[in-house]
């Protein structure tokens, strides 16, 4: 599996596109991400968006639009694709595929999870591919998503983070902002992060 990064846009929102098996997944489009797509894919099959907030979001029209591709994003956050709830002209589109919890899809033999964590969206999810998550604004390198923002909810993150700290295999992280990280080390620091949020609730 080949992954390229580029960060995108004023927020350095993690644009991923994941080759396997001859096949390119584009994670995350975000601003400005449609010619750099453009350029570095040779078989695209499908956008994949973690979560529905602008900045991840952006350039899924214009993909959709030039490369014929499906959108498969979140059934909570489907909404966000043409309303944006934080108030940016986000050029519209509509997912052709909606995510309905954890749901696994095969894109011929390319198997892909989505793992449902809400709590800074309501249908914020994991990408996951073999043993790699695309942990979108759920999972950072040292931190976790904000649960402040419209349709955000504290007490989904918290239940979203106690998942988490139940899965036993490591993962590594490629998150919606930042650098790299795994699984196992995240999960050292989500007990605080538990603690936290409950003071705040």
């Amino acid at each position: 599996m080949e992954i390229k990064i580029q960060p995108m846009g004023a927020t350095q929102t993690n644009c991923y596109i994941v080759t396997k098996e001859g096949k390119d997944l584009i994670i995350d489009p975000g601003m400005g991400a449609t010619e750099w797509v453009k350029a570095h894919v040779t078989n695209p099959v499908a956008i994949l968006n973690t979560h529905g907030h602008y900045d991840h979001v952006w350039s899924n029209a214009a993909l959709q639009k030039e490369l014929g591709l499906p959108i498969y994003c979140p059934k909570g956050d489907a909404f966000m694709l043409s309303n944006c709830p934080l108030g940016q002209p986000t050029p519209p589109s509509k997912p052709d595929y909606e995510i309905d919890g954890d749901e696994t899809i095969d894109f011929e033999g390319l198997k892909v999870t989505f793992r449902h964590f809400p709590g800074h969206t309501p249908g914020c999810s994991v990408i996951e591919i073999d043993d790699v998550w695309f942990s979108g604004d759920f999972l950072f390198q040292n931190s976790i998503g904000r649960w402040d923002f419209p349709y955000s909810s504290g007490e989904q993150m918290l239940s979203s983070l106690q998942k988490a700290l139940q899965i036993k295999e490591d993962y590594t992280l490629y998150p919606g902002h930042g650098m790299p990280s795994t699984l196992k080390k995240e999960q050292q620091g989500m007990p605080q992060w538990i603690e936290y949020i409950r003071s705040t609730l």
